[in-house]
């Protein structure tokens, strides 16, 4: 887990990319409709009782998690005067009944059972979100962002791609909006293993419950007019408590009546 960690702060150069949200852009729909040093560690929960854990203004939250499977986990969180989240998922095929935070909808592509982590590490100064996952076909690029809706049933489910100045226009493929500084793009390319990972920094920080996902699609993010941001259909989704602990905090004696 120290590694995956580290790989999410630091992403190695191989199968993986950085997306900079203030500096260098990386190379370029179905989904487009727009210090503390203590550490904790958590394990997966029985059915009902899996969380997200927060790090945020230095207490920790358990956030609702509506749509968990019993695999999700948080792998590990710093706790600090900023927000942080850190959280690990396997994907797995939509089931109304039972509806996991981490859906395939392309298992060829993102096959049931790989792995997923996302982080998110936000101050006063920058938001910086990690992506990296296992399992997958090897030496193959795809397109990720951060979108606004929750992952469902339905690749669409989790709406457009969340921007930092929204597009007047839907759906957004003006390259003043869909681009890499304005929204988060997180595109990587799996090494010989089916690895990969991406992390994106911003000057700028996710309004409060607007950013809830991160979607893969199947090919990389194009960038020129009319098809800015476009990136091929979605083939799996990831529901992420991106800066949600004033939500999270509304629901956590709920859940912890459940948990306990």
């Amino acid at each position: 887990m120290e590694t995956w960690m580290q790989t999410l702060r630091e992403p190695s150069t191989r199968g993986s990319s950085t997306t900079p949200g203030s500096a260098a852009e990386p190379a370029a729909d179905e989904g487009r409709a727009g210090g503390g040093a203590a550490r904790v560690r958590t394990t997966a929960r029985p059915a009902g009782a899996c969380a997200a854990v927060l790090a945020t203004a230095g207490a920790l939250l358990l956030a609702p998690a509506a749509m968990a499977a019993d695999d999700d986990k948080v792998q590990k969180n710093t706790v600090d005067p900023q927000y942080s989240v850190a959280i690990a998922a396997q994907f797995a095929r939509p089931n109304a009944q039972m509806l996991s935070s981490a859906l395939t909808y392309d298992p060829k592509l993102v096959p049931v059972g790989s792995h997923v982590t996302v982080s998110e590490r936000s101050d006063s100064k920058q938001t910086r979100v990690g992506l990296r996952v296992t399992d997958l076909p090897a030496n193959r690029a795809y397109g990720a962002h951060v979108h606004t809706g929750a992952c469902g049933v339905r690749p669409t489910d989790a709406g457009a791609h969340y921007q930092h100045r929204k597009d007047p226009r839907t759906p957004s493929v003006d390259p003043a909006y869909a681009n890499p500084k304005n929204e988060v793009w997180l595109d990587f390319t799996t090494n010989a293993n089916g690895e990969g990972s991406a992390e994106s920094r911003h000057a700028w920080s996710f309004r409060p419950g607007e950013a809830r996902s991160v979607a893969i699609h199947e090919r990389r993010t194009a960038t020129g007019p009319g098809v800015a941001g476009t990136a091929g259909r979605v083939v799996a989704c990831y529901s992420v408590p991106f800066n949600n602990s004033k939500e999270a905090g509304k629901a956590v004696a709920g859940v912890l009546s459940k948990i306990f």
